[in-house]
């Protein structure tokens, strides 16, 4: 594999398994490979961007972070450097979350509803303290980062694919495949970018033409929940074909569940929403309408993560939703 530009420090993340799905291949009626991202040290893509950007940048000077599984992967990167971290979470992370970010050693603070809310009060202690801000996906070495999933992708896929599914919630995963699809020549593909209602600040931003503040996160699907793209995303947009679908939660959910059957892995429904494209057959509605090539001879899906979801989860989600 092309090494990532930088230091020569050997990444945090490993090189991912591509495995084609069987039931999905059945579903679509093509072959569909699974990057197994869900697989990573800290349980989804982040660690790519997150861990560059911090073995790239990190002066010696504590770390901070908001969200998640970027908070994840930033308390894995600095355990690794050997650095304090700070992680400031929204009140909507889950308790298991909360118990891995202290158990790599990082100080959690709880502010906000949602990831802006968590990542305003990060910037603020980034001002008052100088701690160094890792953002979770508006950086160029994040995306830089990302863009070794497509070079990984290129050596372990005989042909190029027809399609990559992906989930969007603040644009880093996009901007980084995009980047490394124009590294490697596959800049003709075509992104099937997905989202839930509720968390869709992608495709607002797409249809204004614009970015787009959304005025709450109203989606089970926490993790894509950035009221606004990066501005990078958009420009994405024009540089590549990308394709907006957004599913409802309880497509997401019900993919959850159905890819747990179909390949024995539990994701979370940030994840769930990429499936869900699948599953619903809207690749099949998209090539209808002459958006997609007909045939597809391989479709890529990304599956970006399962570090926030236990099956307890999974089941409140689905009486949450009524899907019981």
């Amino acid at each position: 594999m092309t090494p990532q530009p930088g230091k020569g420090e050997k990444p945090f993340h490993i090189i991912s398994p591509v495995l084609e799905s069987l039931p999905l291949s059945k579903a679509m009626g093509t072959k569909v490979y699974m990057k197994l991202e869900n697989v990573q040290p800290t349980g989804s893509f982040k660690i790519r961007g997150i861990g560059h950007l911090c073995q790239e940048v990190t002066p010696p000077d504590p770390l901070l972070s908001a969200g998640g599984n970027a908070g994840l992967a930033a308390a894995y990167a600095a355990k690794k450097l050997g650095l304090p971290v700070t992680v400031v979470v929204p009140s909507t992370t889950g308790p298991a979350t909360v118990r891995k970010l202290e158990e790599l050693g990082a100080e959690v603070e709880v502010s906000g509803k949602v990831w802006d809310e968590a990542n305003k009060r990060a910037l603020e202690l980034a001002q008052t303290e100088g701690w160094a801000i890792v953002h979770p996906f508006d950086h160029p070495l994040v995306w830089q980062g990302h863009a070794s999933l497509v070079w990984e992708l290129k050596d372990s896929l005989d042909t190029k694919p027809d399609a990559i599914v992906l989930a969007v919630g603040g644009g880093g995963l996009l901007a980084g495949v995009v980047a490394g699809l124009q590294q490697v020549g596959w800049q003709d593909i075509p992104i099937i970018a997905a989202e839930t209602w509720g968390a869709h600040s992608f495709h607002a931003a797409l249809e204004a033409g614009r970015l787009v503040s959304l005025p709450d996160i109203t989606s089970v699907a926490k993790c894509l929940g950035a009221k606004m793209v990066a501005a990078r995303a958009l420009q994405c947009a024009q540089e590549c074909q990308v394709i907006s679908q957004v599913v409802e939660d309880t497509e997401a959910v019900r993919a959850v569940e159905r890819f747990l059957d179909d390949e024995r892995m539990l994701v979370q429904p940030a994840c769930g929403a990429a499936l869900a494209v699948l599953y619903t057959g809207r690749l099949q509605r998209l090539q209808v309408e002459g958006r997609l090539p007909t045939p597809l001879a391989s479709v890529v899906v990304v599956v970006c993560g399962g570090s926030s979801i236990q099956l307890a989860q999974l089941q409140a989600l689905k009486s949450q939703l009524g899907l019981e």
